[in-house]
């Protein structure tokens, strides 16, 4: 009896300790598998933070690419009812006449931002450039213009408004930098009102490759239309290119050819990146005498650097009760700060006497534009005693609703130390001018 009730007892233990035993082994795995669980969970974690960076990175390198190819590029009001057309560039060594390229219907229609696209991908410009054209009525009357007698005002408010362009596009800075020449002729066809524009040759060029040369090409554009490009084909492994081709710019009557600029630019080409700028020059079209065949040698200058754009203000004081009105009118091609190629502008005014700011004023934020209409003014109290010693630190801000709003460019309007030769000039007319209304374009400088 003893022995069958410690055999009970012993079976018990052996129960109890297996049970222990069980459970402790399912404990162990209970762990185990809510470990491998929070692990999977944040490897899953990292893994959707790596996808989202990937795509954006991969998002913003493609965005990089897409602007560096198709650049943004303002569109002119002024330019929408333009009508001409542009004939693809021909080699001149042929030695016959340049003809009209016969031009399918569907490529005709090829936009010209297709034909940059297009370069772009395959290397060289297609010698059969779409044409770009304007109405057979508008063109009609291009020929009448060109073959009755031109109005001398008409010129003359041409001629006014190429120098006004002459003024935004060039700039008057001399550069010691050499960057090469380029070689070009124009010529212009009264009977077809035509401007010729051969490309010949470029010389002494930088060189922008490792391998210690450069593939250059040239940009054409008439200013102030830079829809309509043109391109040279791309020269391989040369600092001294011999293009020598033609293009044609039809339906241009000689005094609407008056207010245009030439615009060529010369790039070097490169495969996997944004295209390097090598040097450009600007011609006012009212300069040149188109009586005969006009050659010419130019030396390129480097692109300005830090182009922030301008901004066209008035100023005005009265002494008899000492008000000094600004007044901020517009900006145009300003720089821009956005990813989609815009910015938010708006403007900041200090009054400042010395080092010291006094009062501040702020215009209206206006969105997604590089060519803000303000038509603000603003008005100070300065005794004419101090007129002199105050200035005006005009800042251009473009808005951002995350982060710090950036700088686009400012002036500082003074009459002793302005941050500028033209804007010291227009305070000082100002002052020389009392109770009138001085407007004047400054260029924006960077901080």
């Amino acid at each position: 009896m003893y022995v069958k009730i410690f055999v009970h007892i012993y079976q018990v233990k052996n129960i109890c300790f297996h049970f222990k035993k069980g459970h402790q082994i399912y404990d162990f795995f209970l762990i185990a598998d809510m470990a491998s669980i929070i692990l999977i969970a944040c490897l899953a974690i990292l893994g959707l933070i790596i996808a989202i960076a990937l795509f954006l990175a991969g998002g913003y390198l493609w965005w990089r690419h897409k602007r560096s190819q198709l650049q943004f590029i303002e569109p002119n009001e002024d330019e929408e009812s333009s009508s001409y057309s542009l004939r693809a560039a021909q080699d001149i060594d042929s030695g016959n006449p340049p003809s009209k390229p016969q031009v399918p219907v569907a490529q005709a229609i090829t936009t010209p931002l297709q034909n940059n696209i297009n370069r772009k991908l395959n290397g060289f410009l297609s010698l059969r450039t779409p044409l770009i054209g304007g109405s057979a009525p508008a063109q009609a009357k291009a020929q009448n213009a060109s073959t009755g007698n031109t109005n001398d005002g008409t010129s003359k408010d041409s001629a006014n408004k190429s120098i006004s362009m002459t003024d935004m596009y060039l700039d008057s800075t001399d550069s010691s930098e050499n960057v090469g020449q380029i070689h070009f002729s124009l010529e212009y066809d009264f009977q077809n009102t035509t401007l010729i524009l051969k490309v010949l040759q470029g010389k002494e060029l930088p060189a922008k490759d490792l391998s210690g040369t450069s593939d250059p090409y040239v940009r054409v554009t008439l200013l102030p239309d830079k829809k309509h490009r043109l391109e040279t084909k791309i020269k391989r492994r040369t600092l001294n290119p011999r293009w020598n081709e033609t293009f044609y710019f039809e339906g241009f009557p000689i005094q609407k050819l008056q207010s245009r600029v030439l615009h060529l630019h010369v790039f070097d080409y490169d495969r996997f990146s944004r295209d390097d700028s090598i040097g450009e020059v600007f011609l006012p079209l009212c300069q040149v005498d188109f009586a005969g065949k006009q050659s010419f040698w130019k030396a390129l200058k480097p692109p300005a650097k830090d182009k922030c754009g301008e901004l066209l203000s008035s100023l005005c004081y009265h002494p008899s009760n000492s008000i000094l009105t600004l007044t901020l009118i517009k900006a145009r091609n300003l720089k821009a700060k956005d990813i989609n190629g815009k910015s938010d502008p708006y403007v900041k005014v200090w009054l400042q006497f010395g080092d010291k700011r006094v009062e501040k004023r702020k215009t209206p934020i206006f969105t997604c534009t590089l060519n803000p209409v303000f038509n603000e003014s603003f008005s100070f109290n300065v005794p004419w005693e101090k007129i002199r010693e105050c200035s005006l630190d005009v800042m251009v801000m473009d808005f951002d609703n995350i982060g710090r709003n950036e700088l686009i460019g400012r002036i500082l309007l003074a009459g002793k130390n302005g941050s500028g030769a033209s804007e010291t000039k227009h305070w000082q007319d100002m002052i020389s001018k009392p109770r009138q209304t001085v407007v004047q374009w400054h260029r924006l400088k960077p901080e």
